[in-house]
């Protein structure tokens, strides 16, 4: 049955989406499908942008160590962006201007600035080599790449198809931007709308090369507004129960920027919500608490690990995080003993949990407050008022209510498709335009979405499926397990077996065969890993801080991947 809380939160959207009202929503028709977008959306992020940046712009907008910035100085410095990028640069309309950089105030103007020129902010993964940049470079045809030090580094010897231009960070703006800095009173920028191209983003790579998602601003607009509207919807209940914030909100940016979860619902949300920005170049748990009681953060959202590592961590008595309300994820789901954790932790908060991809701008669904609470390994319900969520069959027919099939989401949000790769594009999509996200779930009776595996990675041991979501479940209930990863193993018995890695807190001990006989009571004997590492450092991370599960697999299981 729904919780009183689901009532509520129906009855505020109910209110904010009504005819006349700001989350009105009104037809859009993509490839001959009818989907809601919203009526009083802006034509395009240019606009978005302008907007709240002259609404809020003598409140400060960017943290970045000792730099702090207004909307209103953000804005107008990044219009010396995009006048240096027409000018010097000779960027038109639609050129692919890749930005590859750690998180800054200053990757944050030259996106800004990218954009306001008319060109595709496209956001390399920070975390390449120097090959794998050039290579994303050339698959969408960049024209610039815009590169900090560590990434003009790695571009040494390499072949590259693009102007390359050096951004430095830890300066004021028109320092560490001089390179792509202009008069803007020497350029007529040209006008956006929201057919034109806005974002590539490059998929993680975890099951295979990494493909860029293009979107055009339309999506974008609504990637962040849905987000805008979610918080919206939040605040107002927060705000009849009496714990709404009374100070400006403030969110820690500890995730890149060039993933969707950094760009979309924290960094571009921002601007609707007025809401200042602390950034962090690099992930650090003490370091974040830090930064959580000086700057008195209400929001934080990273992947799991990061909370967890917070809730933790042996210091975290030794700061004041009472202000931080919020604590989200996304990227993969919590283990159960991980919420239970992170609420003990932080009394003054609640753990909230996102699901969207790289595909649908971020937008998908969310698990909030005592509803996540109650239901800890659900992923929540479907943002409303844009999102169409539908389990699918491969057929691209509808399961059974409880059954488990692909998670697929039709929303204005979505990306269009990817940069050359048409077979990939029409691979993703079913004919009426729902995105197959390669997730298998299922949906309960009131619409909560629980994710069951990758569709690519289910374990098939002798014709039963194990989930490696419900196996690393059970061995992060564990006590002394830190982090662990499961994945399957060729068998020429079973066609596959269970296996995996675990890091053990330091201290404790932990052994293969301990891990082993904790498991024998908790999880059937097929779902047993059959194999067990014992990892001494942290396990490798994409550029999404997700582990690296192929990584993971080809390092302790070489023998095996290689049999």
């Amino acid at each position: 049955m729904p919780t009183a809380l689901d009532t509520t939160l129906d009855t505020i959207m109910d209110t904010l989406t009504a005819p006349g009202a700001p989350a009105e929503t009104v037809p859009f028709t993509r490839n001959g499908v009818e989907m809601p977008a919203l009526k009083n959306a802006p034509p395009s992020m240019v606009h978005y942008i302008a907007h709240y940046c002259n609404e809020h712009k003598d409140a400060v907008f960017l943290v970045d160590g000792d730099h702090r910035l207004t909307f209103g100085e953000t804005f107008a410095m990044a219009r010396h962006v995009a006048a240096g990028l027409i000018k010097d640069h000779g960027v038109q309309k639609g050129d692919r201007v890749a930005i590859g950089a750690r998180n800054s105030a200053n990757w944050i103007i030259t996106y800004i600035g990218v954009l306001m020129a008319g060109g595709c902010a496209t956001l390399l993964n920070g975390f390449s080599t120097g090959e794998e940049l050039a290579e994303q470079v050339a698959l969408v045809e960049s024209k610039l790449l815009l590169a900090d030090g560590a990434r003009f580094k790695r571009l040494e010897g390499v072949a590259l198809e693009a102007e390359l231009v050096r951004i430095r960070h830890d300066q004021p703006p028109s320092k560490g931007l001089a390179e792509i800095w202009g008069d803007p009173t020497a350029v007529t920028l040209p006008e956006v709308g929201p057919d034109d191209l806005a974002t590539i983003l490059f998929t993680s790579g975890s099951t295979g090369r990494s493909k860029g998602a293009y979107s055009d601003h339309r999506g974008v607009v609504h990637g962040a507004m849905s987000y805008a509207l979610q918080s919206l919807m939040a605040f107002s209940y927060l705000n009849a129960s009496g714990g709404a914030p009374t100070s400006q909100a403030c969110a820690l940016l500890a995730v890149p920027l060039f993933h969707v979860t950094g760009e979309v619902p924290l960094f571009l949300q921002s601007f609707a919500l007025g809401r200042k920005i602390v950034l962090m170049p690099k992930w650090d748990a003490r370091e974040a608490m830090r930064l959580i009681e000086k700057e008195k953060v209400s929001y934080f959202a990273g992947v799991p690990l990061m909370t967890y590592e917070m809730a933790s961590h042996p210091e975290r008595d030794q700061f004041d995080m009472s202000s931080c309300t919020g604590l989200a994820a996304g990227g993969a789901p919590r283990p159960v003993e991980h919420v239970s954790k992170i609420r003990d932790a932080f009394p003054a908060g609640f753990p909230l949990l996102g699901y969207g991809l790289t595909e649908t701008n971020g937008v998908g669904c969310g698990n909030f407050n005592e509803n996540y609470l109650a239901k800890p390994t659900s992923t929540g319900k479907p943002s409303r008022p844009l999102v169409d969520l539908a389990i699918l069959d491969d057929d691209g027919n509808a399961v059974a209510q409880g059954d488990v099939g692909e998670v697929c989401i039709r929303s204005v949000c979505n990306f269009i498709g990817y940069w050359n790769n048409d077979e990939a594009t029409e691979a993703a999509f079913t004919k009426d335009m729902y995105f197959r996200t390669g997730d298998l779930g299922k949906l309960d009776e009131d619409g909560y979405l629980y994710i069951v595996d990758r569709k690519k990675d289910i374990i098939i041991r002798g014709g039963e499926n194990i989930t490696c979501i419900e196996v690393e479940d059970a061995i992060y209930a564990h006590p002394d397990v830190a982090e662990c990863s499961v994945f399957g193993l060729p068998d020429e018995r079973y066609g596959e077996i269970p296996a995996a890695v675990f890091l053990p807190k330091p201290g404790s001990g932990l052994t293969a065969d301990d891990l082993r006989d904790f498991l024998k009571d908790r999880i059937a004997p097929f779902k047993q890993p059959q194999h067990i590492w014992v990892a001494e450092e942290t396990l490798p991370r994409l550029g999404t801080q997700k582990v690296d599960k192929r990584t993971v697999r080809a390092t302790f299981a070489k023998d095996y991947v290689d049999a």
